[in-house]
């Protein structure tokens, strides 16, 4: 089964592109990035500032426009049945290019987990000499464990290479 990518989830002023590899089933279902309530992305990326998520899929969002993340895939559509990154086949890259070139205020690429990773630099290597751009791979916020990443904590902690580049919070 071919699946697609959503659009970018980006604002005004972007500093960190957050990329997954695909979004799992549950998100396609409801097209909502991270949609599964037991990936770790959303309680990382308000952990990061000692907070808790919020329920709505729209305030999520907004609260990570608000600190300069946006959202996308390095996969515009593949073949996968389920939601392992393992059963990616025929795999078409997104526009991450054009992406940079209408938002460039996004200074580091933030890649969740090694497909993406891997699936960028195969398409896109050179693209980061060109716009001055800090590439990461970072532990993937997936709810399958891994011996170094089993919890939301570990991840956050990992993550935290990402604070030199958001927005703070606005002190109350």
């Amino acid at each position: 089964m071919r699946v697609h990518s959503f659009p970018p989830e980006i604002g005004a002023g972007a500093r960190v592109l957050v990329l997954g590899s695909m979004p799992g089933a549950e998100s396609l279902a409801k097209q909502q990035y991270y949609a599964n309530a037991r990936n770790h992305l959303w309680r990382v990326v308000y952990g990061l500032f000692g907070l808790t998520p919020d329920e709505e899929y729209e305030d999520r969002l907004a609260f990570a426009k608000a600190r300069g993340i946006a959202l996308w895939d390095t996969i515009a559509s593949c073949q996968r049945e389920g939601s392992l990154d393992a059963n990616i086949r025929e795999e078409l890259p997104n526009d991450i290019p054009g992406l940079l070139a209408e938002y460039p205020s996004v200074r580091c690429i933030a890649c969740n987990g090694t497909k993406s990773y891997d699936t960028f630099r195969k398409n896109f290597g050179s693209l980061l000499e060109q716009h001055g751009i800090t590439l990461l791979k970072l532990p993937s916020t997936s709810p399958i464990p891994t011996p170094a990443m089993r919890t939301t904590e570990d991840r956050i902690e990992a993550w935290r290479i990402l604070l030199p580049y958001l927005i703070p919070l606005e002190p109350t």
